[in-house]
């Protein structure tokens, strides 16, 4: 069986359990995943009613990260539901349920109680702030640690066609702020919420302490993209042509399934 993203992460962080940088690199990764849910029965519409197991007195709901692990676990057919660990985690916080992940199967396997669920669901329901501030200025991004660019640059990896490309630089404002800005170009409408809560999770799993981005949406035409193009860090997005706005899952919280 091949092993999995989060089998490395997992492996990591059991040797090393103290180590706070591993543990926030899986709960990211957990979020990121698309994992598949057991259900007790089949979902009806946006409602699905997953199997809870009881276990030392703490209720649990079971997933995969892969389609075969749960056909091993359940040796039959089963109703399931494929939902991103950052929409399951807020469900599951809701219900006071713990995350039973990969049982028996995997080298991945285990089982995450309701407040580390809460836990997670509540870091990734932050949203940023609302800036009314025009840039006023713009230089070469300075002092950025190397692990929140490679945080930035995967989570901008995984929303593929939702913009053009980013710019990352050092931004003046007009009401007197000063920080880091990662200036989005030509992002699909729409998609902005998800981009900045994303941008937002690169910031908090790369553990950086006391760290601040601001995002901004601009298109191509307007005038401050080319002085941020002159001295800005690019990461690039595939072509949003080619995608158009579909939707990964857990990008649109807006419409989340329930469970019943």
């Amino acid at each position: 069986m091949a092993e999995t993203p989060l089998d490395r992460a997992h492996a990591k962080l059991e040797a090393a359990p103290d180590d706070a940088a591993l543990r926030l690199r899986f709960f990211d990764l957990l979020a990121g995943a698309e994992l598949f849910v057991l259900l007790a029965a089949e979902a009806e519409g946006d409602d699905i009613s997953p199997e809870v197991f009881p276990i030392d007195g703490v209720s649990y709901v079971v997933a995969f990260d892969t389609e075969e692990r749960m056909a091993i676990f359940t040796g039959r057919v089963a109703p399931y539901a494929a939902l991103s660990g950052r929409a399951l985690a807020p469900l599951l916080a809701n219900q006071r349920l713990g995350l039973a992940l990969n049982p028996e199967v995997a080298p991945s396997a285990i089982f995450l109680p309701h407040g580390a669920i809460a836990w997670l669901a509540a870091t990734l329901s932050r949203h940023p702030e609302e800036v009314e501030a025009h840039t006023i200025s713009v230089k070469a991004p300075v002092g950025i640690p190397e692990r929140l660019l490679v945080a930035i640059d995967e989570k901008l990896a995984s929303a593929s066609g939702f913009a053009r490309h980013a710019w990352l630089v050092s931004a003046a404002y007009s009401d007197g702020r000063g920080g880091h800005l990662l200036a989005f170009v030509d992002a699909v409408p729409g998609a902005e919420p998800g981009l900045a809560r994303a941008v937002g999770e690169a910031l908090t799993f790369s553990g950086v302490e006391a760290g601040e981005l601001d995002v901004a949406f601009f298109r191509a035409s307007d005038t401050v993209v080319a002085r941020i193009a002159k001295v800005g860090l690019r990461f690039d997005l595939p072509d949003v042509e080619k995608l158009g706005a579909q939707t990964a899952p857990g990008m649109d919280p807006e419409r989340p399934p329930r469970l019943i």
